[in-house]
């Protein structure tokens, strides 16, 4: 399956293989859903610094915004912790807390989002609603556990 994705623009290639884990799941994502973990992947997916970050920090920070930079400041927190339930779940072992920990302060962040984002509101409280199964999508996306990613960021068998 990893193979196949050589090529192409990263949007299309996150879409396939979001589209595909939900299809192996039997449990495919409606578009919006989708679309959305898309552009969760492709705004992430340079940030070298995502790990290293405290989302409770985050998330306490968030609360001293207003508005619409709350909002922003609450989405970072709901995608850094759904990124990290689902693709590096053994973050929060090194952490010692569990994979729980995260999607419960990202689904929070989420229901905040939709609280303070009005144009938003509805897709942020789906997304809040479905925390769990966007974190088993993307957990879906994960290479075999025998892949390992070089010093140069690059995935390697």
């Amino acid at each position: 399956m990893y193979e196949s994705f050589r090529q192409g623009a990263p949007a299309e290639l996150w879409q396939a293989l979001v589209h595909e884990a939900g299809q192996r799941l039997g449990r495919p994502l409606d578009e919006s859903r989708e679309s959305y973990l898309v552009f969760v992947l492709l705004r992430y997916q340079a940030d070298g610094h995502l790990l290293s970050r405290t989302q409770a920090l985050a998330w306490l920070h968030a609360q001293e915004q207003v508005g619409r930079a709350r909002a922003d400041a609450l989405r970072e927190v709901g995608d850094g912790c759904l990124l990290i339930a689902g693709l590096f779940p053994g973050v929060a072992a090194r952490r010692r807390v569990s994979v729980d920990y995260f999607i419960d302060l990202g689904r929070g962040a989420y229901y905040e989002v939709a609280e303070t984002r009005a144009s938003d509101a509805g897709l942020f409280g789906q997304l809040a609603r479905s925390y769990q199964e966007l974190v088993r999508t993307l957990g879906a996306l994960r290479p075999p556990r025998e892949w390992r990613i070089g010093e140069d960021g690059a995935l390697r068998a």
